[in-house]
C-alpha cells in the first residue's frame, strides 16, 4: 500500500538514531528534502566548555514579510532496553495503522508534516510573496546550550527577522487538535544543605543532627502555597525530588544532609523573586541562615498572548480537524521558550501520549493530518489580499 510524503520522510528519520547530542545523519535527510524543495540550507555548528558540539540547521525560502517559522529538534532520547521494544526503536516499522520509533510523535513525525506542507504549499503558489524558514536543532532533549538560543542569535547577527514561529511539539492529548501550547511555565532547580554535626546515635548531645531541621524545611517549602495561578497559568509549586545525608549508618548522626527540588512557576514569578521567597521560607523553618543553592535558570516562564496569530492556528487545527483546541501552558519546558525573545510563539504538533516511553509510536492518519493543519496555517498566513 503506497504510503503518504509525510509518512515516508517520517521514516527516513526515525532510522536515523539520532539521540542526543548525536546527529546520525538525521539533519542531512532533512537538509536534502528542503533543498530539492528550493529552500537555502545552512548548518552550523556550535560548541562550549564541557558541553558537546551540536549541529544545527537554518533552512530558508523566500524574504521579506510575513516570515513564519518553524521550530524543532531532531534529537530524541535514548531508547532504553531495545528488547522490550514490540518494534525496532530505530527500524520505522508500520503496523496497526501507526509508524512506530523513538522520535515518532517528538517530533520527527512533526517535522516531516511541516517539510511536506511547506513544499506542496510552494509548488502551488507561484507568486508566493514572505518567507518560510526551518530552526532545527540537535540538542532540545539535552542541555539546550548550544542548539536553539545559539541558532537564534545566529540568524538575528544575519539579519533575519521572524514574525511567528511554530514549534512542532507533541502537544495533543487525546486527540489530534485537542490543544495549541501558548506558553510554558518556568523551571528552577534548587538544592537546601543544612550543615551539623556528625556523632553517636547514642550521644546526641554531642552532637547536632541536621536531618531533623532539614525535614522542617522541606515541609515548610513543600507547603506553601505561592499563588492561585493566573489566567493562563496553573499555581506556582515545588516538589522535592531527592533528600540525601550520605551516610549508610545507622548509628551514625550525619554531618550534613541535603535536599533537591524543583519549582514549576508561572508568569507572576521570575527565578530571582522566586530565590529570595524561598530562602526567607527555609530560614523561617530552620530558625536561622541556611545555605541553598539555584541552579542557573534557562527556562522563564513566558506567554504568547491570545491575538490574530494564536487565533490563525487555531483556525487551522479547526478547519483540518474539526476540532477547537484549548489554549494551554502546560507539560514541561521547550525551546520556545528561547523564541518568544524575537518573535509569537505557540506549539502544535502529534499526541504525547508515549513520548519518551517504550514503543513509542503515531498514528499514520495523525502525522498526513499534520501536514494537513500545516498546510492550512501557510495558507492563512499568506493568503492573498
Amino acid at each position: 500500500m503506497p504510503i503518504s510524503p509525510a509518512i515516508a520522510l517520517t521514516q527516513e528519520l526515525l532510522r536515523r538514531p539520532s539521540v542526543t547530542p548525536v546527529d546520525a545523519g538525521a539533519l542531512d535527510v532533512l537538509q536534502r528534502f528542503l533543498a530539492d524543495s528550493g529552500f537555502a540550507c545552512l548548518r552550523k555548528i556550535f560548541s562550549e566548555a564541557g558541553t558537546p558540539d551540536v549541529d544545527n540547521l537554518f533552512a530558508k525560502f523566500g524574504s521579506g514579510a510575513p516570515h513564519l517559522v518553524f521550530a524543532g529538534h531532531t534529537d530524541v532520547v535514548p531508547a532504553g532496553d531495545a528488547e522490550r521494544w514490540r518494534r525496532d526503536p530505530f527500524g520505522a516499522e508500520i503496523a496497526e495503522g501507526r509508524l512506530w520509533g523513538r522520535g515518532a510523535s517528538d517530533m520527527k513525525g512533526a517535522i516531516a508534516a511541516f517539510a511536506v506542507a511547506a513544499r506542496d504549499f510552494l509548488a502551488a503558489r507561484k507568486d508566493f510573496s514572505g518567507a518560510i524558514s526551518f530552526l532545527i536543532t540537535g540538542d532540545e532533549e539535552g542541555p539546550s546550550i548550544n542548539g536553539t538560543a545559539k541558532l537564534l542569535d545566529w540568524a538575528k547577527a544575519r539579519g533575519e527577522r521572524f514574525d511567528h514561529c511554530v514549534v512542532g511539539e507533541p502537544t495533543n492529548v487525546d486527540a489530534l487538535g485537542d490543544t495549541i501550547k501558548i506558553g510554558r511555565r518556568g523551571s528552577l532547580n534548587g538544592r537546601v544543605t543544612v550543615e551539623g554535626v556528625q556523632g553517636h546515635v547514642a550521644y546526641p548531645e554531642r552532637a547536632d543532627n541536621p536531618v531533623p531541621k532539614l525535614a522542617r524545611i522541606v515541609a515548610a517549602l513543600s507547603a506553601h502555597r505561592f499563588d492561585a495561578g493566573t489566567p493562563h497559568f496553573s499555581p506556582t509549586h515545588l516538589e522535592f525530588s531527592t533528600i540525601d545525608t550520605g551516610n549508610p549508618a545507622v548509628n551514625v548522626i550525619p554531618a550534613r544532609a541535603t535536599g533537591a527540588f524543583n519549582v514549576r512557576f508561572n508568569d507572576l514569578w521570575t527565578p530571582e523573586r522566586l530565590a529570595e521567597e524561598l530562602r526567607a521560607l527555609a530560614r523561617a523553618a530552620a530558625g536561622g541562615d541556611i545555605q541553598i543553592d539555584f541552579a542557573p535558570c534557562n527556562a522563564r516562564a513566558f506567554l504568547t498572548q491570545p491575538g490574530a496569530f494564536v487565533e490563525r492556528v487555531a483556525r487551522a487545527v479547526q478547519e483540518t480537524t474539526g476540532r477547537a483546541p484549548e489554549l494551554s501552558t502546560s507539560g514541561g519546558t521547550s525551546d520556545a521558550r528561547f523564541i518568544v525573545r524575537d518573535c509569537e510563539v505557540v506549539e502544535f504538533g502529534l499526541l504525547n501520549e508515549t513520548i519518551h516511553k517504550i514503543d513509542e509510536n503515531a498514528a499514520l492518519k495523525d502525522i498526513d493530518d499534520l501536514a494537513a493543519v500545516y498546510r492550512r496555517l501557510l495558507e492563512l498566513t499568506f493568503e492573498r489580499p
